[in-house]
């Protein structure tokens, strides 16, 4: 595999397609252990979980609904802080087991935005399956119950994730080069 450029960055291989794969199996045999006997709703966080997302759903083992949210928080290579709600849920979950999909949880601001916003809407569970988790850089306690990957603090790019709009089509996941 060969490094790849974005806006005058450069990113070298961090986490191969089949590393993906093999992973993205072994969390659906979780989620349906955990998940026997119900119908839960899975919510895709938009758009950087779509590839995570769309191969998690398939390997599971049960009927299952899904639905997409699109929020907000990221401009260029860091988190604004803020999150927008830009795409909004339209299904009723009270009493349902929801479990919301993202593709990386960083500072956790955005997770802990929507987690608070749908406890209102009274679910019977509330779970998160994310493909990335960086603990060092979580500034609110949350704590996903599905991981893909701890990675450390630093930028990556591919499988779902972009960088101003690029790169979500790589199927690899990529990081800096010199991102130390």
């Amino acid at each position: 595999m060969e490094q790849v450029t974005y806006n005058g960055l450069t990113f070298e291989p961090y986490i191969l397609r089949e590393q993906i794969d093999k992973r993205i199996k072994e969390i659906a045999a979780t989620i349906t252990a955990d998940c026997e006997g119900k119908r839960p709703l899975f919510i895709c966080v938009l758009n950087g979980a779509f590839s995570f997302a769309s191969d998690l759903f398939r390997s599971v083992d049960f009927d299952a609904e899904i639905s997409f949210i699109r929020l907000k928080s990221y401009s260029g290579m860091g988190s604004t802080g803020v999150v927008k709600e830009v795409v909004g849920l339209s299904e009723d979950i009270k009493g349902r087991t929801v479990i919301v999909i993202e593709d990386i949880v960083d500072t956790g601001k955005t997770i802990k935005h929507l987690l608070e916003t749908l406890s209102e809407k009274e679910p019977a569970e509330l779970k998160v399956a994310t493909l990335l988790f960086k603990p060092e850089a979580l500034e609110v306690d949350v704590k996903p119950d599905y991981v893909g990957f701890n990675i450390p603090s630093k930028f990556i790019v591919g499988f779902g994730l972009d960088i101003d709009g690029l790169a979500r089509n790589l199927n690899d996941i990529y990081i800096l080069k010199g991102n130390d």
